[in-house]
């Protein structure tokens, strides 16, 4: 059960579950073929000055996602740099990588932790431009929306393998 009583940090809802590839064309191909998820979007991200294990990194990554009811399935290849999805793959290959859930307040979920040694391996922080979907209010098209994301990756290599993420989304006004 998420958020039970007397855990350090309440999680939110499960946002995602993250699968590092080694080549996002062939995975959606297969995902799309086999299981019929899609249609995956997809975005280059390039991650400057973000913090890997304590120390400030830079990635490029691309990202896949496609929605399962109100869960979506992330696809992840890093084109460059190394991350905590790197590092999976040179130890566990393709597969499962996190499962993400959201949380209120990142820094203060991470203070808590840390009263039991628990220390993120990749912290950082992203602004995103999503189109939303058309409404009664908007029937015409979609608007872009706004989100300033911060994301941390736990390490778990003691308990089960998969890697938490913990993001807190705080949406920003548009002009």
């Amino acid at each position: 059960m998420v958020g039970q009583m007397g855990s350090r940090v309440k999680l939110g809802t499960l946002s995602h579950i993250g699968i590092v590839v080694k080549d996002m064309d062939r995975a959606i191909k297969y995902y799309g073929s086999v299981f019929g998820l899609g249609p995956f979007t997809t975005n280059v991200y390039d991650l400057k000055g973000f913090m890997y294990r304590g120390q400030p990194a830079n990635a490029r990554v691309k990202a896949g996602i496609a929605y399962s009811g109100r869960v979506f399935i992330e696809l992840i290849e890093v084109l460059e740099g190394e991350t905590a999805h790197t590092e999976f793959l040179q130890k566990k290959g393709e597969g499962v990588q996190h499962i993400a859930f959201t949380v209120e307040n990142l820094d203060e979920a991470l203070a808590e932790l840390a009263k039991d040694g628990i220390q993120p391996t990749m912290r950082y922080n992203l602004i995103l431009e999503r189109p939303s979907r058309p409404d009664a209010e908007q029937p015409s098209g979609a608007t872009k929306r706004r989100f300033e994301v911060k994301e941390a990756y736990l390490d778990s290599e003691g308990v089960g393998g998969t890697v938490i993420q913990l993001m807190q989304i705080r949406r920003l006004e548009t002009d």
